[in-house]
């Protein structure tokens, strides 16, 4: 094979495993992104499900509340319904509560999303690098050389990033899978 041809294939596989590991972290960093807004669009809209069913609970409550103020006597039926009022409000805020989990959720996506993109900044960086070392005056064998260290250095970061990166968030939707929140 020719300097001209092997030189060429050296910077083909250069080329292609740099469009490669670029496309393939933004790809993931999309992914992660459109992850995390469907996390907070599900999670918002939860909180303010659950608040207003609150709010509208206690108000409901109040007409029984401002009879006791007073000194009237409530109905059986006033009863039973203040202490089913009580625990659907209670059953609202744990909903509330449970809907606030996406913190820890979105906090792992948008990690892993900056771990990505610090990722492929450093990987640019070490092409930069060792690109500043090509000269005009630098012959075929030394470019060779060049590209192939280029080379092995941008595939030890790719596998130590990929390696950084392996854990997936553990939970895709606010109702799946179970956490402590305390």
């Amino acid at each position: 094979m020719t300097r001209k041809k092997i030189l060429g294939s050296h910077v083909k596989r250069l080329l292609s495993g740099v469009s490669d590991h670029g496309r393939k972290h933004l790809t993931e960093v999309e992914t992660d992104l459109l992850q995390t807004n469907l996390l907070l669009e599900e999670a918002i809209d939860k909180l303010t499900r659950n608040f207003m069913a609150i709010h509208e609970a206690v108000s409901a409550q109040q007409t029984t509340i401002e009879l006791l103020l007073q000194g009237g006597n409530p109905s059986p039926e006033d009863k039973a319904r203040l202490k089913e009022m009580n625990e659907q409000v209670s059953g609202y805020v744990n909903a509330a509560i449970t809907s606030m989990q996406f913190q820890d959720m979105t906090s792992q996506l948008i990690d892993r999303t900056l771990k990505r993109v610090t990722g492929l900044r450093e990987f640019l960086g070490t092409l930069g690098a060792h690109g500043a070392e090509v000269v005009p005056e630098s012959g075929s064998d030394e470019i060779v050389d060049l590209l192939s260290k280029v080379s092995m250095a941008l595939a030890i970061q790719s596998l130590e990033l990929r390696s950084v990166l392996r854990k997936a968030v553990s939970q895709k939707h606010l109702e799946s899978g179970d956490i402590e929140l305390f």
